[in-house]
């Protein structure tokens, strides 16, 4: 029977410092299939993929490749065996391009000497054969995330791996990007490759997987055929109860205005041309203003020179009456912004220091944690980081001691949430908020943004979740180009019709 299963990994348990992240799990991949592994931030899905890949080892279990025992020491013994992976965040060279990042590791040289021409032309084959456009010239610090992804595929590809793992693919992008590498995963299955596919996202297994696998909290939940199965059971299986789809939300209240913005333009860093031009829009009390578009059109650079993170090259922005054009991301801050941002790993952390030094990144200088002399107060910031772990739920092996690095993302997206949401502030520019978490981490984040509005604060959504614009938002404004080409009421219009503004196809006059 065994020989069936292109992968058969049996009672692995895998153990970190505080933590068992695979609690004695099995796992069958039958050839051809599209099989997915479902679980909650931190359920234990990414550790049990890297013992597969060799990033890690199990202290106990066995893996089984077409029937025979395997020992899969490192990468490239996954390599051999022909099992490839692309990770949660791509692995990739940034200042090489599309095509170096390919062939590293199995280039092919003739005395010395590189031979890209040959690499190149199986690559562009490739390319075509799967529908995976990318430009092999570019390099990865240009290209869009979409692209990255692709790069990382066609290295599987290029490697001729028929074992093909995919952590969170879709957590970074678009919703046509999405489809499309959802066409491409069923085109590789067709093709007798057998794919695992981790993922959050209900919709998306329903749609391209043959078998789900749910793991909770470490451990092994069972294993169910899609054809057989609601989103609504495979939800209760991966968080333990009923989970709620709809967002509860009673009419907004509008107060004041609290970030007025005007003729904003912010320079691109990858062309000439600027990337935000003359825009204008208020946010105000009360109310969650989305900013919805399909990825690269300017909604970084937006909230970068909201936060302070670019420059503006010309416009106006005020916080509460006060212009904060010209000020700080410090002054930014301790006025009333919060800011939870697109890259969790860039800007939202600082991944080699502790889970509770992460906490108070932006309060360390205050009162509350420092000494008159400059000295940080150790036992203050232990209590005020559990008293956050605790109220926002956020899991890791040492509690405040953890060091982020090592948290799952999920966690990591937790830990800033809690940290931006307990400033209290009056303005809260959430960018992708729910960008790769479980239904149930999902559920409680657009409760927090609710929350937030209730209490009479401004709330700054953007997002690429078209799910999420509608059910969260209470007036959208749409992106294309760097400007903003319309505004709507999510009560009154429908998806087709704002995929028509976001693609560029219409666009209105806004008022600002």
């Amino acid at each position: 029977m065994a020989e069936e299963y292109a992968i058969e990994m049996r009672n692995i348990t895998k153990r970190f410092p505080g933590i068992v992240a695979n609690d004695n799990i099995t796992l069958q991949l039958k050839k051809g299939e599209i099989h997915a592994l479902l679980g909650e931030n931190g359920a234990g899905k990414s550790t049990l993929m890297s013992v597969l890949f060799g990033l890690y080892q199990a202290e106990e279990g066995s893996i089984y490749k077409d029937g025979k025992e395997v020992h899969i020491k490192d990468p490239n013994d996954a390599n051999d065996l022909g099992i490839g992976m692309v990770h949660q965040h791509f692995k990739l060279v940034q200042c090489f391009t599309v095509l170096d990042n390919i062939i590293l590791g199995v280039e092919t040289t003739k005395n010395g000497i590189l031979q890209k021409d040959e690499a190149k032309k199986k690559i562009m084959e490739l390319s075509d054969k799967y529908g995976l456009s990318v430009d092999p010239d570019a390099k990865i610090e240009d290209i869009t995330v979409g692209m990255q992804q692709r790069t990382e595929i066609l290295k599987m590809l290029y490697r001729e791996n028929d074992i093909l793992i995919f952590d969170e693919p879709t957590a970074v992008l678009t919703p046509g990007e999405i489809d499309e590498l959802m066409e491409i995963m069923k085109g590789l299955a067709k093709e007798g490759k057998s794919i695992l596919f981790i993922s959050h996202k209900l919709n998306e297994i329903m749609a391209v997987a043959d078998r789900c696998t749910v793991l909770r909290r470490g451990k092994y939940i069972g294993t169910v055929e899609i054809e057989k199965t609601t989103k609504e059971e495979l939800s209760k299986m991966m968080v333990g109860r009923d989970v709620k789809f709809e967002v509860d939300k009673k009419p907004a209240e509008i107060g004041e205005t609290i970030l007025s913005v005007r003729d904003m333009t912010v320079a691109s860093k990858l062309h000439k041309n600027n990337a935000v031009k003359n825009v204008s829009f208020d946010v105000h009390a009360g109310e969650v203003l989305c900013i919805a578009g399909i990825d690269g059109n300017g909604q970084t650079e937006l909230v970068y020179g909201l936060t302070g993170l670019e420059p503006v090259v010309s416009g106006n922005i005020n916080l509460m009456g006060r212009d904060i054009t010209k000020a700080s991301i410090r002054e930014r801050s301790t006025s009333g912004m919060s800011h939870i941002p697109e890259d969790r790993q860039k800007h939202g952390l600082v991944l080699d220091y502790s889970l509770a030094y992460n906490l108070i990144l932006q309060r360390y200088f205050g009162d509350e944690f420092s000494t008159k002399g400059g000295f940080l107060k150790q036992g203050s910031i232990k209590a005020y980081a559990d008293r956050l772990i605790e109220k926002y739920d956020v899991r890791s092996g040492r509690g405040a001691d953890t060091l982020v690095r090592s948290m799952s993302g999920g966690n990591q997206q937790k830990a800033i949430i809690a940290r931006e949401l307990d400033k209290n502030p009056q303005l809260l520019i959430a960018v992708q908020p729910t960008r790769g978490l479980d239904v149930g981490a999902i559920e409680y984040i657009h409760s927090q943004l609710i929350a937030q509005r209730d209490a009479g604060h401004a709330v700054l959504l953007v997002s690429l979740e078209l799910e999420e614009v509608f059910s969260v938002s209470d007036r959208i404004l749409v992106m294309y180009e760097g400007e903003i080409v319309g505004e709507f009421d999510p009560k009154t219009t429908t998806r087709e019709e704002l995929g028509l503004y976001m693609s560029g196809a219409k666009r209105k006059e806004v008022a600002a």
